[in-house]
């Protein structure tokens, strides 16, 4: 069962401290102003607005300062410089950031700190700066749900196991991991909407790279079975869901019935699988993964069957 996350409140300070390695991004000024609230998923450079033109300025994202930029308010002299940066952060900008390792003069610093605007560096390129930094936004903005289930990387296809609580899902990934695969969350998985196309599971900071077996309590994954066995995330690729012999019902035995599971408007390949003692469930979700990666090549082994049939019973019997 999906539950829907609140839309997350995303102020600078947690893009700064979730993002601040892969952006190299340095805090130089306007400390004051760390939670300020980014209400845009995007980034923009303010060519116009320090050029005078505010009429349709973004000033609710991240604002950048690059080399063109820098070199017109130089251009400008120190002093009519001062009172464009002066305006700009008037618009109640969240954040600017002078990339290309740019040192920000003294007036920006000292404005900055006085409208308690966060102020940083960063020695990447202006391009590069913007293109990693709305990734790393759209990552922060993007729908969220949660999960009850676990997810393994089974050879690089993201697998949800589902089920009721006792049904075995703890017994069938530690299965897993002892093939060499990887967990990605125990119990309950939260996933991204990545541009309306891609889910993204991951675990909940506090339970990652942990699990709970009923008998022993929580053990650390990779303690037990070494880092290779843990990834903080994945992107998901199907679903299966575990279910009581009893309860599962007429089952189909070819694999020409498709079932989908909807998880925020994604429609995800659906395996049910039937529990009853002396199955082995791990080798059978393995080989599931492993026909859902075939099926992602174009080879679908139960449409082949069937066309196969088809074809025999079209031919006279010699």
């Amino acid at each position: 069962m999906s539950n829907p996350l609140p839309q997350p409140v995303v102020t600078v300070e947690r893009f700064y401290l979730n993002h601040a390695t892969k952006l190299q991004m340095t805090l130089v000024g306007g400390h004051e102003g760390l939670p300020r609230k980014l209400e845009e998923g995007s980034v923009h450079r303010p060519g116009l607005g320090l050029a005078g033109f505010f009429q349709y300025f973004a000033h609710k994202r991240v604002q950048v300062i690059g080399g063109a930029e820098s070199r017109y308010l130089k251009s400008l002299g120190e002093e009519e410089a001062a009172r464009r940066i002066e305006t700009l952060l008037k618009q109640k900008i969240p954040c600017l950031v002078y990339t290309r390792n740019m040192n920000p003069p003294t007036y920006v610093r000292e404005q900055c700190e006085a409208a308690k605007v966060p102020l940083f560096r960063s020695p990447i390129v202006t391009l590069k700066f913007l293109n990693a930094a709305t990734i790393a936004l759209e990552m922060e903005f993007a729908p969220q749900v949660t999960e009850l289930g676990s997810m393994v990387d089974i050879l690089g296809i993201g697998v949800l196991i589902r089920g009721e609580s006792g049904i075995g899902k703890s017994e069938t990934v530690l299965g897993l991991l002892e093939r060499g695969y990887s967990l990605v969350s125990d119990d309950v998985t939260r996933f991204r909407l990545i541009e309306g196309r891609e889910l993204i599971g991951t675990a909940p900071e506090t339970t990652r790279y942990h699990m709970e077996v009923r008998g022993i309590g929580i053990i650390s994954v990779p303690a037990v079975f070494g880092v290779a066995s843990v990834r903080p995330d994945k992107r998901l690729d199907m679903v299966v869901t575990l279910q009581d012999w009893s309860q599962a019902g007429d089952v189909d035995r070819i694999g020409m019935d498709e079932q989908q599971y909807d998880i925020l408007g994604i429609a995800l390949p659906h395996t049910i699988i039937p529990i009853r003692p002396g199955r082995d469930i791990a080798r059978i979700i393995e080989v599931a993964a492993l026909d859902q990666k075939l099926k992602s090549l174009g080879h679908n082994a139960a449409r082949e069957f069937n066309e196969r049939l088809i074809e025999r019973m079209r031919t006279p019997n010699h």
